[in-house]
């Protein structure tokens, strides 16, 4: 990678998911988030990324699950973006915190009503005793809604990585590939390239 690529590595970072959004046949806003709990115990899984703004990277889900008791107890996380088909990935470490409530309320008030009543019906990462028990909350919770807008849930949020570092990695022939580097600094970046 060339370090005249972007000073700003969100809007380069945005650059390759449009990248990414043209050619990954299969949600390219994926990216797996890695937590620790209290203990220092990681955790990893596949979230979707919802934004990328100058603020941070944003996603959302049930501030009860596993991940949200883990950002709770350890507010500091990892995301790792790999786009095969491009060969390219993306690392991003930060501090993470909740989003504004108006933000989770707008955010949630565009899902399709399915996945609005699933995040009322899952008690995410919780044991289930059958999925029958499962569909039956998802009748449950589609009868009390019946034909109204369905509200956000006080378990579902959203979160934002406000990022520290965030590497671009290239690959490149004879597994020479380009590595950059970019850490926050005040008010702007600093870039280092790295070995590959």
């Amino acid at each position: 990678m060339q370090s005249s690529e972007s000073d700003d590595p969100i809007a380069l970072f945005n650059a390759w998911l449009a990248e990414a959004q043209a050619n990954e046949p299969e949600d390219p806003n994926a990216v797996c988030l890695a937590t620790a709990d209290g203990d220092g115990m990681p955790s990893a899984r596949m979230v979707l990324l919802k934004s990328a703004e100058p603020s941070g990277f944003v996603f959302y889900t049930n501030i009860d699950s596993r991940k949200g008791r883990e950002l709770a107890a350890n507010p500091q996380a990892a995301l790792c973006f790999h786009w095969k088909s491009l060969r390219r990935q993306v690392r991003v470490q930060g501090m993470v915190d909740r989003v504004p409530e108006a933000d989770a309320d707008a955010y949630f008030a565009t899902r399709a009503r399915t996945s609005q009543i699933g995040a009322w019906a899952s008690q995410q990462s919780r044991p289930l005793e059958s999925r029958f028990a499962l569909e039956k909350r998802v009748a449950s919770v589609a009868a009390r809604f019946a034909l109204g807008s369905v509200t956000r849930p006080p378990h579902w949020s959203g979160f934002r990585l406000r990022p520290r570092s965030i590497e671009f990695w290239r690959q490149r022939p004879f597994r020479l590939h380009d590595r950059t580097l970019y850490n926050r600094q005040a008010e702007g970046w600093t870039t280092t390239m790295l070995y590959p």
